[in-house]
């Protein structure tokens, strides 16, 4: 009763401090701008010299629940989605251009429209575009114009939504090479640990990233204490896996769930169809911030192919920019491994302290589930279908989300991404296979479709003679903080269903015998 007591002090405490903070100071805020340096052309008239567009997303630090395949309801440390509500829960990416990113979030809107994927709580600029004859603020109406959406937002809505709604793993993010991205992480603190006063940041890690401010790390960049918003900038150069994470007590947080995706996908993908791949990657080394000289510089990422025949096909996309169509799939797939100590996340929720040398992971997750929820495309734990009861979360039409009540009784989607790999007949999928396990090294193997590993920790395997040095294995395995690039080639593959998952036979359990660990099914459609 003395912790119940607490928390819903603790709780009106913190809400009513941040509310403060935010509306007095307006440390609440998000940035997107319609037009840069390297970008004066606002999307989509597509006229930007280096391609690419500007990208925007926003995340919540704070805390929240997830459901395991056994039942259990395990207390997170976690991201949360504040703009793209209805793709995340969807199972896409949130990334969104500017027009829709700037678009007020409605939780009402109808699936796919702007205002169901806009940023939480975004509001015009009253004090904006005063109409020269009135001398009245064109933005103070019903309806103001897109222009008076500048970044100014409203805390009471972050708050409404942020509160209680991390995810694992983390919202999702995807880029293409040359957009310029701007993230902006609102912490919105931890309810359940209203003692706890803690700072987040977000560290892309093995992300080429030429300012350190933005690189996450608290010791040479900043961290975001709670009532506070910061907008991170990334302009996207090399195409690969990555992945994010909270770097303030990395083993804590990450441990706890603060783990998410993230993709960047090539400039190849823009070569018209087509037109000559090799040609195209030959004409990066005219950009010297693109150039990949493998005679006289050190970090030679992409070298040229000996193929050059090889041309952009009318469908699917690649991986990297190969040069000789090497990396082509049909369909792609985020794969992210993590396991945790359930122990440690119950002491994290008790006040109690966490002994961090004797954590052990007994949890298994892929994308944040575990089999057989892995391949469950929606519902809640009692298997109903989950339609988004909650006000404060997009609701599409049918939810990939495993929605689970959390302690003020609404139910929210924590796990919205399964792990089905469907593979239409002879085509290809990428597998975006990262691991960010704190404690252990994960396997994983394909039963009846060979693996080919095209990149390891987002570098195209290739020497710099321009040879491709892929390899084809039925397992692969990687430690925490690796990430491998994966083709499924189902050519001469019959149709059906096929496995993904760990031949380590203690990790095909949560905490006891059956009920989850990490496999999947790849279906051949």
């Amino acid at each position: 009763m003395a912790i119940r007591k607490l928390n819903k002090v603790g709780l009106l405490t913190l809400f009513l401090s941040l509310l403060t903070l935010a509306g007095n100071g307006q440390s609440f805020r998000v940035q997107c701008p319609a037009t840069t340096t390297l970008h004066p052309t606002p999307a989509p008239l597509g006229a930007n010299p280096d391609g690419g567009q500007i990208k925007c997303q926003q995340v919540s630090g704070g805390d929240g629940y997830a459901t395991m395949a056994d039942g259990t309801q395990t207390y997170l440390f976690a991201f949360g989605p504040l703009s793209g509500l209805n793709d995340l829960a969807s199972g896409l990416p949130g990334t969104q251009q500017r027009s829709i990113f700037m678009t007020p979030f409605d939780p009402a809107a109808a699936p796919g429209t702007a205002a169901s994927n806009g940023a939480v709580g975004v509001v015009p600029d009253a004090d904006g575009q005063v109409d020269p004859g009135t001398g009245f603020s064109l933005c103070a109406g019903a309806n103001p114009p897109a222009s008076c959406f500048t970044g100014h937002v409203d805390p009471r809505q972050i708050m409404d939504v942020g509160v209680m709604n991390g995810n694992i793993p983390a919202p999702m993010m995807a880029i293409d090479e040359d957009d310029e991205f701007f993230l902006t992480l609102t912490n919105v603190g931890m309810i359940m640990r209203p003692d706890l006063f803690e700072q987040h940041t977000i560290h892309f890690h093995g992300y080429p990233n030429a300012s350190s401010f933005y690189d996450g790390v608290p010791d040479a960049s900043v961290a975001i204490d709670i009532g506070g918003s910061m907008t991170y900038y990334y302009l996207a150069p090399d195409a690969g896996t990555y992945f994010f994470h909270c770097h303030i007590t990395p083993p804590e947080h990450l441990q706890m769930g603060m783990v998410g995706q993230l993709y960047v996908r090539p400039r190849q993908n823009r070569v018209p169809v087509g037109g000559s791949l090799f040609t195209g990657l030959a004409n990066q080394q005219v950009d010297l911030r693109t150039k990949s000289d493998c005679t006289a510089d050190v970090l030679c990422t992409t070298p040229l192919p000996p193929s050059n025949t090889a041309t952009r096909a009318a469908t699917g996309n690649y991986a990297y920019n190969d040069g000789d169509g090497s990396t082509h799939y049909d369909v792609e797939y985020p794969i992210q491994i993590h396991g945790f100590d359930p122990n440690f996340h119950f002491v994290g929720m008790t006040f109690n302290p966490e002994a961090f040398a004797d954590m052990k992971d007994k949890y298994f997750l892929l994308n944040g589930r575990s089999y057989p929820d892995t391949i469950n495309a929606t519902g809640y734990q009692d298997g109903s279908l989950a339609g988004g009861n909650s006000p404060f979360v997009g609701a599409p039409a049918v939810s990939n989300a495993i929605y689970t009540q959390d302690a003020d009784g609404v139910q929210r989607p924590s796990q919205p991404l399964n792990a089905v790999i469907n593979i239409p007949h002879g085509g290809k999928a990428l597998l975006r296979i990262s691991d960010l396990d704190v404690t252990e090294f994960q396997t994983l193997a394909s039963l009846g479709i060979p693996m080919q590993v095209i990149a390891l920790n987002a570098r195209l395997l290739r020497d710099e003679a321009g040879n491709n040095m892929y390899y084809t294995t039925n397992s692969i395995t990687l430690g925490g903080g690796e990430s491998l690039d994966v083709l499924l080639d189902a050519t001469n593959v019959p149709v059906g269903t096929y496995y993904l998952y760990t031949p380590q036979l203690d990790h095909l359990s949560n905490d006891a015998e059956n009920f989850g660990g990490l496999m999947t099914e790849v279906h051949v459609n």
